[in-house]
Order: C-alpha cells, then structure tokens, then sequence
C-alpha cells in the first residue's frame, strides 16, 4: 500500500474504492509483493538447488496457493487437510511436504496413500514407519539442533524443551532405528523459530544439520525451515536475505562437496511470502474517551487477528480516510467482549467515525487463525492481482455459524413446568 496524490492505493486501486466494494471488515492481498518476496528469495541463493516450501499454514486461501505455484514454490503442510487442499489447488503430490506432530500413525498413513513427501519428528512414529513401509516409502527426519531463536517464546520451536522434532542428542538412536528397519532417509529437516534476525543462527543450525548428514547417505536435500524476519515497523531490522543467501550458498556448497553430491536445499517460508501483502481494512464505529485514552473502537477484533493479544505482536495502522490529517494518539481496539487491542498509543492521522483504517502486515498468521468468537462472522477476502481487486472468499453469512450444527429439540419435546401461582 503506497500513498500517492493524497489517497492509498494498491497497484493504482484507491483503497478506499476497494473498501466501498467489497465493504468492512476486510482482508486485502497485494499479488505483486508476494511475487518480489519470492523474486528476492530465489535470486539471494547462488550455485545452489533451491526449492521455496511456502508455509500454508500462513495462509492457506486456494487463490494464493495457486499464485505461488505458479511462480514455482511448492508446498509445505502440517495438517492431512492443508495436503489436500495443496493436491486440490493443483500442487504435484512431490512438491508437498507432509510435517505433522503429534498427529495419529493413520494420518501418516493416509498421506503416504496421497504420494506426498513424509517428514517425521517422533522416534516411535519413525519405528512404525519402518515397521509397515521398511525401504519402500522414503521419509525425512524433523531435527531439533537445540537452538533458541525467534521472537515471541510461542514461536520459539528449536529449543530443547520444544515439541518440536528429534533431538540431536538422541540421533544415534535414530541412527539404530533406521538401520534395524531398513529405512529410506531422503532428507533432513528443522525449523528453530519465526523473526529471527541473524543469518548467523542459521548457519549455526545448517552446520548441526550439516554434521548429522554423515550418517545418512541417500539424502536428496537439506530442510532448514524459516523464520524470516519482515518489517513491521518502517524502523524495524529485518533478516538481511542477501547476506543470508551469499553465506549459506557458500555453506552448503561447501557441505555438499565434503557430501560427494550436490542435494538441494529448502526453505520454508510463511511469513516472509504474504506477510507484508495484506491488509485488514476495518472501519471506525466509535470514538470514545476516557480518563487514560481516546479509544478508536472498529468493526473487527480477535476474532479476526489474533496476533496482537496473542504473540503481542505490532502491527503498523493507517488511516486511510484522512492520510494528510494532523496527528493524534490512540488506542486502537475492537468489538470483541474481551480485551482485544490492535494498537496502544498509536499516533494516527486525525480518526473519525466512519474511517477506514487499515492494520497493516496482515497477510501471515491472521485470516487463518480467525474464528467465530462472539458469533461474529469473518470477512471477506480480496486479492489485487494484475491491478484488479478479485474477491477469494465470500464473506461469511448467519447460515455459515450453523452449519454442522444438530438441533435436536426440533424433534425432541422440551417439557416445561408451569409457574407456580401461589
């Protein structure tokens, strides 16, 4: 979203006409900032088989599933149900890697049914796999390299109390349990966190996957997850992918001649693909002032972002309506019964009842972990591809909240006792 002759636009669509279409609550794509993200990735990494895994889980939306597709990413799933999504937006069953925990051995089971790539992160789930697939179904194995990297502790998955993955301390285990079962290893995968700045923790963490290649010698490529940092702020220090690109090609390159073969590495990206494309656009219901603030109350809340209660996380607000209007310090909240704040001490462009607002970075993380909290329905969504807005997902009506619902008391009698008179 950038600001040109007095309004915001988006590819050269006011913001405001976007809005007045589709109407508020509203989630907006920008289809060109998620192709330069990937455009940035690829072209960082030199002398190297790179293959971009987009994290559906950041937002599974079929319409932005078939965008990256196109433009060559291919698929990383935790869940049977975001495999078959990614099989229905048209990914071939080889570009989709399968890395569930905690999930059944049927699921498993299910998703080798469907060909995609199996990655495990459980070593008694690893003996099962052996003991029903042995060298028939090639897997890869989820590490836990005991680095703590990240911002929020919530997403902080490659410590050593973690869920998350096999330790290394327990990889001459794993090295048995491959052996004895005949095991197909094809790749080795860990993910340490999200926001991490310092290309550094990367390479401390390709260097543990690096050491434990050694044991494995029909590896295919290498899975060092995400965890990209992106701007929130217009001041915030973001993962300098450049430099990260030149010195883990160097790195890798080095590994696969000490390897004797060239693998290919992934990257997992979620964040750092739709991040920054998406914007919550939301309209100003109240002003209301207070002893401690002036609160701006909109039409959205927690149920529709999340982030900001949950990881604390900031997210950068615009008045869209009034770009130009002196500043104004606010607190940004919405219309969930609950604490459910956006921003504290915001200084926006001057705020009215009636405004749209636009909370920024909103394309990671928010549609998809939105919910029907207060029986509230979610928005819409709308993606601005080519310099037109196209909508990818109707807003939800009343007859959504109760679908799957069983009445039973419509065939059921209900008995009421008469009140007493006395």
């Amino acid at each position: 979203m950038e600001l040109k002759n007095s309004e915001y636009q988006i590819q050269g669509v006011p913001v405001t006409e976007i809005a007045n279409e589709f109407q508020t609550p509203l989630y907006v794509y920008d289809a060109d900032k998620i192709i330069n993200q990937i455009s940035t990735l690829r072209n960082a990494f030199n002398g190297v088989n790179l293959r971009i895994k987009y994290a559906m889980k950041s937002l599974s939306n079929l319409s932005i599933l078939k965008l990256v597709k196109e433009h060559g990413v291919d698929l990383d799933c935790v869940s049977i149900q975001e495999v078959l999504l990614g099989i229905q937006a048209g990914f071939p069953k080889e570009r989709i890697l399968f890395t569930p925990n905690s999930v059944s051995f049927e699921e498993i089971q299910e998703a080798v049914e469907l060909g995609v790539v199996i990655n495990i992160d459980n070593i008694a789930i690893l003996e099962q796999f052996g003991d029903v697939y042995q060298d028939t179904v090639p897997c890869a194995i989820r590490i836990n390299p005991h680095i703590t990297a990240g911002g929020n502790a919530k997403i902080q998955v490659g410590h050593i109390g973690s869920k998350f993955g096999i330790s290394i301390f327990q990889m001459s285990h794993v090295k048995k349990v491959v052996e004895s079962h005949n095991i197909n290893v094809v790749g080795l995968h860990m993910h340490s966190g999200s926001d991490i700045l310092d290309s550094e923790v990367f390479l401390m963490a390709a260097n543990v996957m690096f050491d434990c290649a050694k044991d494995f010698p029909n590896l295919q490529f290498i899975d060092l997850g995400s965890g990209f940092k992106v701007a929130y702020k217009e001041e915030d220090i973001v993962t300098n992918i450049p430099e990260l690109g030149k010195k883990m090609s160097k790195a890798f390159q080095e590994f696969c001649a000490s390897y004797g073969r060239d693998l290919e590495l992934w990257f997992e990206p979620g964040k750092y693909l739709v991040s920054e494309s998406g914007h919550l656009l939301t309209k100003v219901n109240v002003l209301k002032h207070s002893p401690a603030a002036v609160f701006v109350g909109v039409d959205s809340g927690l149920n529709h972002l999340i982030r900001p209660m949950m990881y604390d996380a900031y997210h950068h607000i615009k008045n869209v309506s009034n770009p130009e209007g002196p500043k104004r310090v606010y607190d940004v909240v919405g219309y969930i019964c609950e604490t459910d704040t956006f921003g504290y001490d915001r200084k926006l462009n001057e705020v009215r009842v009636g405004d749209l607002l636009s909370i920024e970075n909103a394309g990671a993380y928010s549609y998809s972990m939105s919910s029907n909290y207060n029986s509230r329905l979610r928005p819409a969504e709308v993606l601005v591809f080519n310099g037109v807005p196209h909508l990818i997902r109707q807003r939800e009506t009343l007859e959504d909240l109760t679908r799957g619902q069983v009445d039973i008391f419509s065939s059921i009698p209900v008995k009421t006792e008469e009140a007493s008179l006395d």
